[in-house]
């Protein structure tokens, strides 16, 4: 679990003072997703530029420079490589045709060693499933709606991708892990993180004088480019192998007891089982509509048994 933020100002309504302070307040509330790394990325004098440390957000000094339209963050709680090992945090530096672009995630992949074989892409030192995102991007030769598509149709468990391009062009790729994005028509702001709760007490602590924000509601298989101008525009990939099988849920009994677990244990075992399902390719969402479509917790674990082992027969 980790967290997605940021703050788009296409119109240059902040200063770089501001900016920075934006920055360390949504930085700091999306500890909740992770602490293990912050980082961030931006572009300045036409450079993209990258900063991440192996500390919490609040440790993190941010410098947003004036000329930074767009910034990109992100803050880690690390699953497959060690954080102590700053290349293997996000975001992550890549090149396509050229250009240079920095790639964030929000979830776990589970066949990127696969995908590496299967693909002839060359071997890394980075250690950290999210990078084979931006080896299929470059496997493309180009950073845009067509090389995006076709890494998320290629990679298999949970996500959602940030990525920001030389021209300060930034992209989403929703899938089934969540988004949060905030438009302020008026000012021409965006502001994101993975979960509207952040978000909300981020800018209640900032008291922005930017009005009523619009929600943006982006879909599982939606990807959004919007350019430094803000200008917006969509595609969209098939995200059909992110559904649940709920079909396959009526070899289940109707009539589902309860566990006997007391509340307290119940609620540990509820945590852990969030914790495990990512391993399977299932996000902590997943399995709380489980829970409230009437599984107990050891059906649940059940579930995500039987589909480990069906997703590791040959």
């Amino acid at each position: 679990m980790c967290c997605l933020f940021g703050l788009m100002d296409c119109r240059g309504y902040f200063g770089a003072k501001k900016k920075t302070h934006i920055l360390s307040v949504l930085a700091s509330e999306c500890e909740e997703r992770g602490t293990d790394a912050t980082g961030i990325a931006y572009c300045t004098n036409g450079h993209l530029s990258i900063y991440k440390r192996p500390v919490a957000a609040h440790k993190l000094r941010f410098r947003i420079p004036g000329d930074s339209r767009v910034i990109m963050g992100h803050t880690r709680m690390a699953t497959q490589g060690n954080a102590g090992r700053n290349r293997n945090n996000h975001p992550f530096p890549g090149n396509a045709a050229g250009g240079k672009f920095a790639l964030a995630h929000n979830g776990v992949l589970y066949n990127d060693r696969l995908l590496r074989q299967t693909n002839g892409l060359p071997k890394t030192k980075i250690e950290t499933d999210s990078y084979i995102a931006v080896q299929l991007i470059e496997q493309q030769k180009a950073l845009d709606f067509s090389s995006l598509k076709y890494m998320a149709e290629q990679v298999e468990g949970t996500f959602t991708f940030t990525v920001l391009d030389e021209r300060e062009n930034l992209y989403f790729v929703k899938g089934d892990n969540p988004l949060c994005l905030y438009c302020y028509p008026r000012c021409g702001v965006y502001i994101y993180a993975s979960t509207e709760a952040i978000l909300t007490r981020a800018l209640n602590r900032l008291h922005l004088p930017l009005g009523k924000p619009e929600r943006m509601e982006l879909r599982c298989g939606d990807i959004l480019r919007i350019t430094t101008s803000g200008q917006q525009a969509f595609a969209a990939f098939d995200a059909s192998s992110m559904i649940l099988p709920w079909g396959y849920w009526s070899m289940w009994p109707d009539n589902h007891k309860n566990s006997g677990k007391n509340q307290t244990a119940e609620k540990e075992y509820l945590d852990e089982l969030k914790s495990v399902a990512c391993c399977y390719g299932y996000s902590p969402d997943a399995v709380d509509r489980m829970i409230a479509a009437g599984f107990t917790t050891d059906e649940v674990e059940e579930f995500l048994y039987e589909r480990g082992i069906f997703h590791a027969a040959p």
